[in-house]
């Protein structure tokens, strides 16, 4: 059954994600304004969208392509899945949360269904019910959060998964490594990449989105493709940990020191506001 959305609906991210951007929004937008006119967008580490869907709200993109994408195999086919069938990830959901328990949630996370709506549904009912909201895989590609300890998780939120089917109706969303935007990217377009972080300690290390993981060499590869755009005149803006490996990698860029509360570390002492890098080409 179609529903109308009404008033025009405002999407936010649907999936928690370690280290997700809302509270950088305003330090990212005021460098997306400076990179401003740009033709096209990117987003190659796509994760919970927070720029794209913001940019969005705020009618930024206008008429401009977008194109979301990441390498995790489950995020995406997730995003696809409340695009191209909201109703029934919604309908799927509510069944979830009439059903939700510890056991049930283990019983979830077991069974992976043949239908990739139904997967798609799966991945946000574990991601909202699981221990601290991530999104972690093992190194055979599966789903391995334990479950947490919520009184009331939001786990069917139907207005802004409306609002986010409608929001990625236009973007192209695809499963692709970061460095496919080589391809595709031209000059006078905007790339933001926001890859896991660089560690700032061994115990602040989280980069298990996706079973290949992303440790320095993938770093130092990214900052390549970074070069490689700013010198085909691509405007480009990276998030990453403020450290002295970042620091370095970007030398000769723009690189301003912003704060953000995190918590993705072992020690709780370690938490907090800390330290982040915005990279630019611009």
């Amino acid at each position: 059954m179609k529903h109308s959305l009404g008033r025009r609906a405002t999407p936010r991210p649907f999936l928690k994600w370690a280290g997700g951007k809302g509270q950088l929004l305003p330090d990212l937008l005021e460098r997306v304004r400076a990179a401003q006119p740009f033709q096209r967008y990117h987003e190659p580490f796509v994760g919970g969208g927070a720029l794209f869907f913001d940019l969005y709200r705020r009618r930024m993109l206008g008429r401009k392509q977008a194109f979301l994408s990441d390498s995790s195999p489950h995020l995406i086919e997730t995003y696809c899945g409340v695009r191209d069938d909201v109703e029934t990830v919604i309908s799927l959901l509510e069944q979830h949360e009439a059903q939700h328990s510890e056991d049930y949630y283990y019983q979830v996370r077991a069974d992976v269904p043949s239908d990739p709506i139904a997967r798609a549904a799966r991945i946000i009912y574990l991601n909202k019910t699981c221990y601290n909201g991530l999104f972690r895989v093992n190194t055979k590609g599966a789903f391995n959060v334990p479950f947490g300890r919520y009184k009331n998780p939001m786990i069917c939120d139907a207005d802004n998964l409306r609002a986010v089917a409608e929001a990625l109706r236009k973007p192209k969303v695809e499963l692709r490594h970061f460095e496919s935007v080589l391809d595709r990217a031209k000059p006078g377009d905007l790339v933001y990449f926001d890859p896991p972080y660089d560690p700032v300690s061994e115990t602040a290390s989280f980069s298990a989105y996706d079973k290949a993981g992303f440790g320095h060499d993938s770093q130092y590869r990214l900052s390549i493709v970074f070069a490689e755009l700013a010198r085909r005149a691509v405007h480009v803006l990276l998030s990453n940990s403020y450290t002295d490996r970042v620091l370095s990698l970007y030398e000769g860029f723009t690189i301003d020191e912003v704060k953000a509360n995190r918590a993705v570390n072992s020690r709780g002492d370690r938490r907090g506001k800390v330290s982040e890098a915005l990279v630019r080409s611009f």
